[in-house]
């Protein structure tokens, strides 16, 4: 299992010296987030940052992670320009980005301030489907057109590939293993791997534990076979400050089949940039 670490608030030369200690520290990733004007108490007095200039900058900075956000808003990113800017990243830093991708939260007036933005969940999660879509054409080199059921465009073409053909794609879906919600699932396995959360009142309520993520991971197995590749399933939490327990953490996430832990501090009361930079310099557990 690889070890991510999100930086959730900082200045912009915060995040890019938090995601240099991340490399300098035995870290195997490092993740901004993607957010624009939150309409949510505590959340809205930090400043939010582009997540592409940030990765930009973290990769002139680091040469070994990961590096991606948690999550783009997929739905309220014109297709295109996602693309240029992925792309961008993906060939600054040598094929080293990921795309944790989601239908954004209805809390942020990007989405819920500008007219013709899609607000409702179906409907953003139809247009993640024909952006993610468009994206995959867009690798292929070739000229294409797009007919979805809320995307149509004419012809693109981006003759230049990722670096390694294609960039990861992690949707977010939503695990209930006693009726499974097949859209958001069925969406994450056609991709190479899946964030899951479950149904709860806050972030940290949604996060699935390691019991969810064995069931999670037993379900996947069997919807895509023996002979299926590689799929990263990622699990989100908070390491504690004790390293003994912090390693039995990070084995139980292990042993239930997770292959990335995200580290993932969010109270906006609380959590600091210093706080956060002194938590990456200690660096992940070692799990054997």
């Amino acid at each position: 299992m690889r070890f991510g670490f999100i930086g959730s608030y900082g200045t912009p030369q915060q995040q890019v010296r938090l995601a240099r200690a991340c490399e300098e520290h035995g870290w195997d990733g490092f993740f901004t987030w993607d957010g624009v004007s939150l309409d949510e108490g505590g959340f809205d007095a930090h400043p939010t940052w582009d997540p592409f200039a940030l990765l930009a900058a973290a990769a002139t900075v680091t040469e070994r992670i990961t590096l991606g956000a948690m999550v783009f808003a997929v739905p309220r990113h014109r297709p295109w320009e996602f693309a240029q800017r992925a792309l961008t990243v993906d060939h600054l830093s040598g094929g080293r980005l990921v795309l944790p991708v989601g239908v954004g939260v209805p809390t942020d007036r990007a989405f819920t301030s500008v007219p013709g933005q899609p607000t409702a969940l179906r409907d953003r999660a139809t247009l993640l489907d024909d952006v993610l879509a468009w994206l995959e054409r867009s690798w292929t080199g070739e000229t294409f057109t797009r007919d979805g059921e809320l995307l149509s465009t004419g012809p693109f073409r981006f003759p230049q590939a990722p670096v390694h053909g294609r960039i990861p794609v992690w949707p977010v879906a939503v695990w209930d293993a006693v009726r499974p919600p097949r859209r958001s699932l069925d969406r994450a396995l056609r991709w190479d791997g899946i964030v899951p959360q479950v149904r709860g009142e806050s972030p940290e309520d949604a996060e699935a534990g390691p019991a969810d993520v064995r069931r999670l991971v037993d379900w996947i197995a069997a919807q895509r076979g023996p002979d299926a590749g590689p799929f990263d399933v990622v699990f989100q939490g908070r390491l504690d400050a004790d390293p003994a327990v912090a390693t039995r953490q990070a084995r139980d996430a292990a042993d239930a089949g997770a292959t990335w832990w995200l580290e993932s501090w969010w109270d906006p009361t609380t959590v600091t940039p210093e706080w956060l930079l002194e938590r990456v310099r200690q660096g992940p557990p070692a799990v054997g």
